[in-house]
């Protein structure tokens, strides 16, 4: 039972690997080595501190070297990772610690005001971890420095087998509350391994990371990490900003990186031709849908790149589908990856052939049991045995699968289905637009009317009117936007998604 855990599988790699240089972090490298001894000793630091296998820790940090510490102890001693984007609220934070039944939290010094605020409101919680924290006696909970508490001896690694909870994961809360997420150890390491053997490339060895590593994509590349044949080199950036971000590929010659698609957009504002981005070989896309206008022409921009889409979701540990290298069918999210089972459903539930649009649903070894004691959402989620997504798309001939759109996010203006991407990637294709984000408004003769926010290129120049007729001349006439609104800048979720939950509140405050 206790060789199946992620700690077990990060000595393997350890004792496979050796000791190198394995992760770079603003001007520092450390290695494989030192990262497992501060491991170890944090796990034994937090056992004596009283937490036990099972316990959940809440991690609220930005990308730094003690976030993946943190992971590795977390495992070691048996304890389920909660982590959380930085960039919640306080009242985000609240209500994630209350239920999840956090034991401590594991932060850093700019974001400790949030974090005891939000602890002083919740009973369970014990004490606070923070690299160069000093007590504060205004503190709910005692605040404690985690070079202090990782300053013991290095301790066995915790029992855990397939079945117990390795993270406990937050959905983003676009229809209310955010649910917890419970992944096992068995679910993130075949997400590990299923990643590992998709997306595996001879020789690239060194990737850039910008992706928050509080996320569920970045979890997923994390725990790929715990899978690799030969020894990789990351290079790891606290937050994405696009010029640093090429910096880096160029200074340390990068062969692949992970991004979302409004980092692409954001890099292609920026002057790509006059960076050496040479040995960029892959550039892998997930979290939403990339526009197909933003892919061919950052192709086209840095000639040596392929960007492979993918798919995946919390539910699923962020993994269900890849292109694989050299395999990709552009437009497409790849193809389901092995083990796992994709079905496009009806709205009775009923399989669909290829080709037609329905609901995608998934089953692999990588979902979900069910929602954190949230039976009656669990039942709808998981019915038949089949994780129901809400995303929308088609298989084709060759079981390569395409998403259309989200579920909820379907404009049903006059009775005809419109979907928000559709008009999307028309807008897109303007060459003054840099993003697009496509919503229904109410309308009392339709039900709903379609409705852009565009933000343009810097220094380029359209009007509403030019937008609405470059799609008019483009989309049936019930999907066309009758109003486009120019905007400085479209809004985008903590992890970089479109966020039309605030669109659709524009909306409705006028």
């Amino acid at each position: 039972m206790a060789e199946r855990n992620l700690a077990r599988q990060a000595e393997r790699q350890l004792e496979l690997h050796g000791s190198y240089d394995s992760l770079h972090f603003e001007g520092t490298w450390w290695s494989s080595a030192a990262l497992a001894d501060r491991a170890s000793r944090l796990a034994a630091g937090l056992a004596g501190l009283g937490v036990r296998p099972g316990d959940r820790v809440v991690v609220v940090m930005a990308n730094c070297p003690e976030v993946l510490i943190t992971y590795q102890a977390a495992w070691r001693a048996g304890v389920v990772v909660t982590p959380v984007l930085f960039l919640v609220t306080e009242d985000e934070l609240r209500h994630v610690l209350a239920d999840s039944g956090a034991v401590a939290v594991v932060t850093t010094a700019e974001f400790l005001p949030k974090v005891n605020a939000a602890v002083g409101c919740v009973a369970g919680v014990r004490f606070v971890l923070a690299p160069g924290a000093e007590d504060d006696p205004a503190a709910p909970v005692p605040v404690l420095d985690f070079a202090e508490v990782s300053a013991t001896e290095p301790g066995a690694i915790a029992d855990r087998g397939d079945d117990d909870l390795a993270a406990l994961l937050y959905t983003g809360g676009t229809t209310g509350r955010s649910k917890g997420v419970p992944l096992t150890h068995a679910n993130l390491l075949w997400c590990g391994s299923a990643s590992q053997q998709a997306s595996s490339g001879e020789g690239l060895t060194r990737t850039l990371l910008p992706l928050p590593l509080a996320h569920a994509y970045g979890l997923l590349v994390t725990c790929t990490g715990l899978h690799q044949r030969e020894p990789h080199r990351t290079i790891l950036m606290r937050w994405f900003d696009p010029a640093g971000w090429l910096e880096l590929v160029q200074s340390h010659k990068v062969h692949r990186s992970t991004l979302v698609p409004s980092m692409i957009q954001m890099l292609l504002a920026q002057p790509l031709e006059e960076w050496d981005l040479s040995a960029l070989v892959a550039v892998s896309s997930g979290a939403s849908p990339l526009p197909a206008e933003s892919r061919r022409e950052f192709e086209a921009r840095v000639e040596s790149v392929t960007v492979y889409e993918g798919y995946g979701c919390t539910e699923s540990g962020s993994l269900i589908s890849t292109n694989p290298l050299g395999m990709r069918r552009a437009g497409s999210v790849g193809r389901p990856v092995a083990g796992c089972e994709v079905s496009i459903r009806d709205e009775a539930g009923r399989p669909l052939p290829s080709g037609h649009d329905g609901e995608i649903c998934v089953r692999s070894p990588g979902v979900m049991s069910g929602y954190w004691r949230a039976p009656e959402v669990t039942e709808s989620a998981l019915a038949d045995g089949w994780l129901h997504t809400g995303d929308i798309g088609h298989l084709d001939a060759d079981g390569y699968l395409y998403v259309v759109d989200r579920k909820k996010d379907l404009i049903i203006r006059g009775g005809f289905n419109v979907f928000p991407r559709d008009v999307e990637d028309v807008l897109m294709d303007h060459p003054a637009v840099a993003m697009a984000g496509v919503v229904g408004r109410p309308d009392p003769r339709l039900g709903e009317e379609v409705m852009a926010f565009v933000s343009l290129r810097p220094g380029a120049h359209a009007t509403a009117d030019d937008l609405i007729e470059h799609a008019k001349a483009r989309l049936a006439a019930n999907k066309y936007p009758r109003e486009v609104r120019i905007v400085p800048q479209i809004p985008l979720t903590s992890v970089g998604k479109l966020d039309r939950k605030r669109l659709r509140a524009a909306v409705r405050a006028e």
